[in-house]
């Protein structure tokens, strides 16, 4: 091994591997400490208060703020739209649903158009939803298509018998109206 000078002190490092690696201990404080270091460096943090390679923040372009200002506006018009006119916009929403196959929401558009809540009142189309409901085995569409029909709202959507199957149906799944009628209307022949 080299002899060392006043300055520096020597350890091998790895000495079991036949090769020997040395350390160098300066004499300008220790090893941790470094000379000629910036001004506002900072022991405390790591890399001396530094972060390098940090990206530049740009401004946004002034389409993203135009973008950003839209979309406000857009959420708290909806926002508005959804508390002052509820029954409006869960019609829409429902009708939506409705025309994708849904045959609960078939049933409220239904109920919507029977009753005219939210919606011009028509009987009639109100027993087309009816019927897509019921076709999709909606117990309460099926009870509510056979009493319009019984009712004579649309006599043309159902053929002559089918309306005691509904409600029969409909009795079958739990519709207590429909027991009613069933032990009622149906045994004196007014199903048909």
């Amino acid at each position: 091994m080299a002899a060392a000078s006043s300055d520096e002190v020597s350890t091998p490092l790895l000495a079991e591997e036949g090769g020997v690696r040395q350390r160098v201990k300066r004499s300008d404080g220790g090893p941790g400490k470094r000379k000629n270091l910036p001004d506002d460096w900072n022991e405390d943090c790591p890399y001396g208060g530094k972060v390098y390679l940090a990206r530049q923040k740009k401004p946004d372009p002034w389409w993203v703020t135009t973008l950003e200002i839209i979309t406000i506006i857009g959420v708290v018009a909806f926002c508005y739209y959804a508390y002052y006119y509820f029954d409006n916009m869960h019609f829409h929403v429902a009708h939506g649903y409705a025309h994708l196959g849904y045959s609960t929401a078939q049933h409220h558009v239904a109920q919507r158009y029977l009753y005219g809540k939210g919606i011009d009142q028509d009987e009639g189309v109100a027993m087309e939803w009816f019927k897509k409901a019921s076709d999709q085995g909606h117990p309460h569409a099926a009870y509510n298509l056979a009493i319009g029909h019984i009712k004579g709202i649309r006599k043309d959507i159902l053929e002559p018998g089918e309306a005691h199957k509904l409600i029969n149906h409909a009795a079958t799944n739990g519709v207590k109206e429909a027991h009613r009628v069933l032990n009622g209307l149906c045994r004196r022949g007014g199903c048909n």
